[in-house]
């Protein structure tokens, strides 16, 4: 049995836009989708306190309406639903295990809302061991992006760091059949920065500029061969990699970014880049945990 796409609902518009995204990508890719939403009876917690039994059956409904209109919009979606008796993040999390993606909504140019409120977004996504996605929302859809938009990937680091961004990536791209823009953004740092090492093997490429695209392209090789179908554009520029994907991933319908894996991470760390992206791309965002 493949692996579900999950998406957390919680009835609010962003969430709701999530839950339409997944469907579509489920359906794209030939998936199943498993729909959840977190009820957790907390009394003191509530503003205004309801009795038990209302506020279950308002989880249930809230379920069953997304529910209704996914099957409405997608009848051939292979679709189950769940109410998960935790909070937000462990119930998300345990959804996650052993998912292909998990969905979350999102606001523009803010921090995630809807089923994942305050800082739990970042919690998500910090500790999920799948990619989650990261979905705007207008008007309770999800925020209109190119159809025929490219698959943008931040590519860092070497072959083997990079592998899970860019088969994410490179699977997105072959499932929508478009181009894959590979992004690998560099900047000069601080003369201490380099060591004598990396100078060398600088300097044997011609400099900074050639080293960073043959490096895109040795961590590209493998993928290329695997996904012969798939158009890629490699793109090196010199910037901050927030503002360099911010910037090529503008009229793209899908981001892929990476995200290190953090043993003993204390708080919610996603890393720059990732951080910035998710507040500012009009695009849904996929960040991808790696080692």
């Amino acid at each position: 049995m493949k692996d579900p796409l999950v998406v957390g609902v919680d009835g609010s518009p962003q969430s709701r836009a999530a839950a339409d995204w997944a469907a579509r990508e489920a359906v794209r890719r030939g998936l199943p989708l498993h729909v959840v939403h977190a009820w957790l009876w907390q009394p003191l917690a509530a503003p205004i306190v309801q009795d038990r039994d209302t506020e279950s059956r308002r989880a249930d409904e809230v379920l069953k309406e997304v529910e209704g209109e996914l099957t409405h919009r997608y009848p051939g979606l292979a679709l189950t639903a769940e109410v998960l008796s935790d909070a937000p993040v462990p119930a998300l999390l345990h959804a996650a295990k052993g998912a292909e993606i998990l969905v979350v909504g999102s606001r523009g140019y803010g921090a995630l809302v809807g089923f994942l409120l305050g800082s739990y977004g970042r919690q998500v996504i910090a500790a999920a061991e799948c990619p989650v996605v990261s979905v705007r929302a207008a008007h309770g859809r999800p925020v209109a992006v190119p159809e025929e938009g490219e698959v943008v990937v931040g590519q860092q680091g070497g072959v083997e760091e990079s592998a899970e961004v860019l088969r994410v990536a490179f699977e997105a791209a072959a499932a929508r059949r478009v181009p894959l823009r590979a992004v690998r953004a560099w900047s000069l740092p601080p003369v201490y920065g380099y060591s004598p090492g990396s100078m060398w093997i600088a300097n044997q490429f011609g400099g900074l500029e050639p080293y960073e695209k043959a490096a895109l392209e040795q961590a590209l090789e493998p993928w290329r061969l695997k996904y012969p179908e798939v158009e890629v554009i490699a793109h090196v520029e010199q910037g901050s990699g927030g503002q360099v994907l911010l910037s090529a991933a503008s009229d793209a319908q899908l981001l892929v970014v990476g995200r290190r894996v953090r043993e003993s991470a204390v708080g919610a760390h996603i890393g720059s880049v990732a951080h910035a992206i998710l507040h500012h791309a009009v695009c849904p965002v996929a960040v991808v945990p790696h080692a």
